[in-house]
C-alpha cells in the first residue's frame, strides 16, 4: 500500500464514498469523514483496510481543528460535504442559509487550515473542493446554493494563489443521474434533464469521480473550476 494519504470530507456516502473506495482501489490510505463518529468508523471499516473514519462537522468550524488533530499526513483532500437546499427569497430561512454558507465556505476554507502543516508543499499535493452547476443554472429556491457555489470559485483563486505549490481546484457536478439523491426520484423526472444533454444522458458518479482524481493528481492544474455535466448548458 502507498504511503500517500486522502482525506476525503464527507466520504460516508454518495459521491464522497465513492471516491474514497477508488483511492482505496490506486493503493493509498483513506481517511473519510461524518458527522456521526460511529457510524463514520463502521462505514470505514467495511472499505477494508487502509481506511479510517474521523468524526467531522463542518458546519462548526471552531471545532474542525480538534477533530482533525489525528491526522498526521495529508497527501490530497478532497472537500466533498455537501447540503441541498430550497431557500427562496420569498420565504427565506435565514438560519438555514446561514448554515449553509458556514457548511461551504467557511467550514472548507477552515478544515483546509487546520490541515495545511501536514501537507507537503509541492504539486504533487492537490486540494479538491466541491462547488455545483446551480452557480450558472439556478433554480427557483436555489438562492443560497447558486450563491455559495458561485463563492467556490473565488475560494479556489485565493487558495490557489496562497498555498501555491500545492494546488487547489473546483468540481461543479450537474445533475449526476445514478446519485442517491437524483436515483430516487420519480420515474420521468431523470428523462426530463436528459432532454437538455448533447447525448441525452447525465453524467455518473463514476464521471465525478474520474474527474475528482483528475484535478486531485494532475501537476499542471491548479485554480481550475471544472463542470461535469454532459453539457448541459449547450442546449
Amino acid at each position: 500500500m502507498s504511503e500517500r494519504t486522502i482525506v476525503v470530507v464527507g466520504g460516508t456516502s454518495g459521491i464522497g464514498l465513492e471516491i474514497a473506495k477508488d483511492c482505496l482501489a490506486r493503493g493509498e490510505k483513506v481517511v473519510i469523514t461524518g458527522r456521526d463518529l460511529g457510524r463514520t468508523q463502521e462505514i470505514a471499516r467495511g472499505l477494508g483496510e487502509g481506511a479510517i473514519g474521523v468524526a467531522l462537522d463542518i458546519s462548526e468550524p471552531h471545532s474542525i481543528a480538534d477533530q482533525l488533530a489525528g491526522i498526521d499526513r495529508v497527501d490530497g483532500l478532497v472537500l466533498a460535504a455537501i447540503e441541498r437546499d430550497a431557500n427562496s427569497i420569498r420565504d427565506y430561512d435565514i438560519d438555514r442559509a446561514v448554515r449553509l454558507v458556514t457548511l461551504k465556505l467557511v467550514g472548507y476554507s477552515a478544515t483546509v487550515r487546520a490541515l495545511l502543516d501536514r501537507m507537503a508543499p509541492t504539486v504533487d499535493t492537490g486540494i479538491v473542493l466541491f462547488g455545483g452547476r446551480a452557480k450558472d443554472l439556478p433554480y427557483p429556491g436555489s438562492t443560497t446554493v447558486s450563491s455559495i457555489n458561485g463563492g467556490v470559485t473565488g475560494l479556489i483563486n485565493t487558495l490557489a494563489l496562497e498555498l501555491a505549490p500545492i494546488r487547489v481546484n473546483a468540481i461543479h457536478p450537474g445533475i449526476i443521474g445514478d446519485s442517491p439523491f437524483w436515483a430516487s426520484k420519480p420515474e420521468g423526472v431523470l428523462e426530463q434533464y436528459e432532454q437538455h444533454t448533447p447525448g441525452g444522458k447525465l453524467a455518473t458518479m463514476a464521471d465525478v469521480v474520474d474527474a475528482t482524481q483528475f484535478l486531485l493528481r494532475n501537476r499542471g492544474v491548479s485554480a481550475v473550476n471544472l463542470p461535469v455535466d454532459r453539457g448541459t448548458v449547450l442546449m
